[in-house]
Formats: C-alpha cells, structure tokens, sequence
C-alpha cells in the first residue's frame, strides 16, 4: 500500500535508535496428499524451485538439516533414497506456503517473532487487510524498496506535518528517553488541538482487545457544523495519488479501515485507565529510571514537571482524559500528487462492528493462529504490483497471461 505511510514503535515514531547518546527529532506540539509415490523420484519444475529458492533464502537458518542439505540438489530433480521423503516434503511445502513463516516449522507467532517489545502499527493491520500473505512475506522476505510514488508521499506528510508543528532535535540516551519524548508528543499535539483546533501526525499508544496499538493520525480537527452534529474531534487521513483519480475500492476500504482503526486506538485510550504496568513490562521499561538531563529539560520546556517515564506516562493519561470521544464521522481525504490539488474528500461513518472483526481477524494472524490468506480472487490485481508475485501460487499470471485490473475510478466533478 504505497498511500499509507508507515507506523511502527521503532522506525517511524518519534525516534528511531537504541543505541545510547543518540539524537532523535521529534514533533514537538504534536493442505495437500501425503501418498508416497512408488516411483522414489521427484521432478520438480523451474517454476517450484523459484518458490522453493525464495523459502530457502530466509529458512535456511531454522529448516531442519536434512531439508537444508537437499536444496543443494541438482535444480531439476531430486534422486530418491533417503532424501525423496525429504524432496517430498520440501516441495509441498513451497508449494503450499510461499514465505518462510510456516507455523508448522517456527514455535513462535509472527507478533513475538517481529514484533517483540513493539507496537503493532495500524499500518501493520492495514497492510495485513490488504493481502495477508504478502505481509507475511514481507516479514519473513524483506521489504520491498520505496517507490517514487512513495517517497512523494512521505514528503507531502512531512510538509503537511511542518504546517502546524515545529520539529527539535534531542539527546537520547535510552528506550525510556525515545519514549518519554514520544509521550511528550503527543500530550503537546493534545494540547494544540485545545487551544488551536487542530493538530497534525498525532501519536496515540493504547492496549486495545489485548494487544499494544501505535497511531499516527494525520490531522485531527474540531469538527465544525458541516462536519458533523457530533462535537467530538474529527480524524483525518490523506492519501497523495499519482493520478488524478480515485482509487479502487479495496483501496478505499483499506483506508477507511485505517481511520476506524484510528477511532479504536483514540476511543481507548480517552475511555479507558491506561495499564501502565502491562505498559513497562511489555517494552521492558524500567518505570523508576531518571530520564537523560536534555530530554528533562525539553520535558520542562513544555511546562511538565516530570522526571521519569512513569510520570510521562500519568501525563499521557491524563491529558487524554481531558477530551471526548471520536466523531463517528470519519474524512479520508485524496490528494494529487502532481499539483496538490483534491480530487476527493470522503466522509463516511464509524462501524464499530465491522473494524472489530477487522481488527480481530488481523490480530490472529499476528498472534498465527491461523494460517495466512491469499487476496480473494476478485481483487487479485493487486498481485500486479507486489514484489512477491513472480512465486506467488495466489498471483493469477502464473495460471494465465495477465492478471486482472482494478476498475479506474474517473475524478469527481466535485470533492
């Protein structure tokens, strides 16, 4: 999903090293037959050893040995003897799963091994609805390079961002300062929107259905009368296009998805007591800690007496206890990259029941306790820009000549 941009608690939030005496800036204001066959050799096809090639390139280190000593076998066919069984069970399967995160070949779920001590981000669960089994992929394979198109869209945040808040460089000296100063964030950005009605790349954190969520919000607002009868702060997204039109559905629904989700995160952490001992166990923090000289005193220049990450954290709370819920009205906004002229603005209202069973089935992915789904075969055009297709038993083009393409959406006469 090129329009989103990413969330995580280590790569995109208000800081970014672990590593002691590091400066960060920050906003601040802001299944298949198991019949053996008689014949003991397999032949396996160029197309399977593409499959079998990228499993074995983030497997070979957790594969049993004797798998591992069979993908040194002769490219086009595996003799028998005491390696068919083994060729056997190797080809079914990079026949059945593409990437490496196999349930049945790792102890851990997909969340401990990747996300361990994180956050999962929203964008985490977006990329997840988009296609499960390229999320899995891009876990266990790598990611793939930012485009153009999405490096255009990151700067547009970053410029949107630099509107309204004003970004300092700080001295970190450990994980309690990076969070203290994210916690900072967002009390800051809360306190603008108090006082100027808007607020923009917003950091929430929250415990939501039992799992640690992290949210960037791009813009939050007052909603006005035209907005909504509701009072409560209006969530925004934009997305940059590179075409002047709309995207396909499953696009938009992706990103109405995101919003929602944006909704869950702020509801909880404004309705909810904040666990702050599940907090520091968590993250492995150490709540007592004194926080570093500089990040103390970038703390007291927003006027917080604060020396510890605990007392950062009792801020956090109660400066979201200050304010409402969520407006029920939602604004996913689209943007052209080219000019930065609109071409939509779509309102659209909150579904608590259908983001929950969202949010759950993306959660049991994570948590692997089920296996990974293919895009369904009506939407199997996205195949067509994902860096994992050319293997991917799910891509259409591997049983057809093209795959199919999302319906062009023309630009509205009005936004």
């Amino acid at each position: 999903m090129a329009e989103s941009h990413s969330e995580s608690t280590s790569d995109s939030l208000t800081t970014t090293s672990s590593t002691p005496d590091q400066s960060a800036t920050i906003p601040i204001s802001t299944p298949r037959s198991n019949h053996v066959p008689e014949i003991p050799i397999e032949i396996i096809s160029e197309e399977e050893m593409a499959i079998l090639d990228a499993a074995f390139a983030a497997t070979r280190s957790f594969l049993p040995s004797a798998i591992r000593s069979a993908s040194a076998a002769s490219p086009s066919r595996i003799i028998a003897g005491e390696i068919s069984k083994t060729a056997r069970s190797v080809t079914m399967f990079s026949k059945r799963k593409l990437s490496a995160c196999s349930s049945e070949d790792i102890e851990d779920s997909l969340l401990h091994r990747f996300r361990k001590n994180q956050a999962l981000g929203v964008t985490d669960l977006t990329g997840t609805e988009w296609c499960e089994k390229q999320m899995e992929n891009v876990l266990c394979l790598g990611r793939r390079k930012v485009s153009k198109a999405m490096k255009l869209g990151q700067a547009r945040h970053l410029e949107l961002e630099e509107e309204v808040v004003k970004r300092v460089r700080v001295k970190v000296e450990s994980n309690e300062d990076k969070w203290a100063l994210k916690l900072l964030s967002s009390i800051a950005g809360v306190n603008q929107f108090l006082f100027e009605g808007r607020t923009r790349e917003l950091l929430l954190v929250g415990f939501v259905g039992g799992q640690w969520i992290v949210g960037v919000i791009d813009e939050v607002r007052k909603a006005s009368a035209e907005d909504s009868s509701d009072t409560g702060p209006l969530l925004i997204d934009t997305k940059t296009r590179g075409r002047d039109t709309l995207p396909a559905e499953p696009q938009r629904r992706n990103g109405r998805l995101q919003v929602m989700l944006y909704k869950l995160l702020w509801d909880t952490v404004v309705r909810e007591d904040f666990p702050a001992t599940r907090f520091f166990n968590y993250f492995a923090l150490n709540r007592h800690e004194v926080l570093s000289q500089d990040v103390r005193d970038n703390i007291a220049d927003a006027g917080i007496p604060a020396q510890t990450l605990e007392e950062m954290v009792r801020y956090y709370e109660s400066t979201f206890k200050m304010l409402p819920i969520a407006n029920d009205q939602l604004l996913l906004r689209y943007e052209f990259q080219k000019d930065r002229s609109i071409i939509a603005e779509i309102r659209f209202t909150h579904d608590p029941e259908w983001v929950m069973s969202k949010y759950k089935e993306v959660i049991a992915f994570w948590r692997s306790e089920r296996e990974a789904e293919y895009t369904p075969e009506e939407e199997r055009w996205k195949c067509r820009y994902c860096q994992f297709a050319k293997s991917c038993p799910g891509n259409p083009s591997l049983q057809s000549p093209a795959p199919s393409s999302p319906p062009r959406e023309p630009r509205p006469l009005e936004s």
